[in-house]
């Protein structure tokens, strides 16, 4: 979820901004393919050597990346779509009949947050509908619900508890949760697609933790899906200062003192300048609304087709008549 962080250090939620893919430490495995452009790097944290480098808790983190994702137009995005499908479909590992909740985190006042609300909105809900499905299309419409609750400081209670209250209630056999992420690359936004098997903790991409949405609060598998929506300020600045380094190799001293700076020196000394002004600002894409409203309908169809891949058009005419 999308709020200003306690701490100065950039934090992300992207289990592949962690390491370095191309030499994964000890207690990770790392592996990757590419279809249409789009590339797919699986990293499975394996034991608690995997969480000690990482900080993430064991388990599968799929992250899908199109750099040209919604600059490419409807085609793009019906590829990258389908790749979502697949690979949740891999992570969610369901029956035919099993009930899904799917559940919209985040502030649907403020955009960049506006994520999970905006997905529900466009989701093929069925779990009312299993008693009036027709004969023939019995396995093939999954009992689905889902719910939008809010941020805690729009209800008052922790998003938590409304998940939990309505777990033990409609007793899904999974929960998927949607949510707005925040990178620590500024190429990152709105082009990435993390998919998890771990849960997810609100909003601690931006150091605001709350309670976690996992198997052991809830009691049955979690699986998140989130789109990085916003940066740290000093992410950008710390990738200014590379990007300078650079540019000024051909004037010798000023590109010593850059180039010789350690990443530790480089984020102190712009902690130094920008604290006292911006602080821990987020910062995202003046093109936020729409970039919104195409990542929802993105992760909507894949949802859909996951969720339901029996079903056609037709179909569906037929069993909501």
């Amino acid at each position: 979820m999308v709020r200003r962080s306690a701490s100065r250090t950039p934090y992300t939620d992207l289990a592949v901004e962690t390491f370095d893919p191309q030499r994964a430490p000890d207690g990770i495995r790392v592996s990757s393919d590419q279809r249409d452009g789009i590339r797919i790097t699986r990293v499975h944290v394996l034991d608690e050597r995997g969480r000690a480098q990482v900080g993430r808790p064991p388990g599968t983190y799929v992250t899908i990346e199109a750099p040209d994702l919604f600059t490419r137009g409807p085609d793009r995005q019906e590829q990258a779509a389908a790749v979502v499908a697949e690979e949740l479909t891999r992570l969610l590992r369901l029956e035919p009949d099993d009930p899904v909740f799917v559940v919209g985190l985040g502030n649907w006042n403020a955009t960049p947050d506006a994520l999970g609300p905006r997905v529900v909105d466009r989701l093929l809900i069925t779990r009312h509908l299993q008693d009036y499905v027709p004969e023939d299309l019995r396995g093939k419409l999954r009992p689905v619900s889902a719910l939008a609750p809010g941020v805690l400081g729009i209800t008052g209670i922790e998003t938590s508890e409304i998940i939990r209250g309505i777990v033990d209630r409609v007793q899904p056999k999974t929960v998927i949760a949607i949510d707005a992420l925040a990178a620590r690359g500024l190429d990152r936004i709105l082009t990435t697609i993390q998919i998890a098997d771990t849960g997810i903790h609100p909003g601690s991409g931006v150091g605001n933790h709350r309670a976690g949405i996992t198997q052991e609060t809830l009691g049955v598998p979690v699986v998140a899906i989130g789109v990085p929506t916003v940066v740290h300020a000093v992410t950008i600045a710390t990738q200014t200062v590379d990007l300078l380094t650079e540019r000024l190799r051909d004037r010798e001293s000023i590109y010593k003192v850059l180039a010789g700076m350690s990443a530790e020196e480089e984020r102190a000394l712009i902690d130094e300048v920008l604290g006292p002004t911006v602080g821990d600002l987020m910062v995202t894409p003046k093109e936020i609304d729409v970039f919104i409203k195409q990542a929802a309908d993105l992760l909507a169809a894949s949802l859909n087709h996951a969720l339901h891949p029996g079903i056609t058009s037709t179909d569906l005419a037929e069993a909501l008549r």
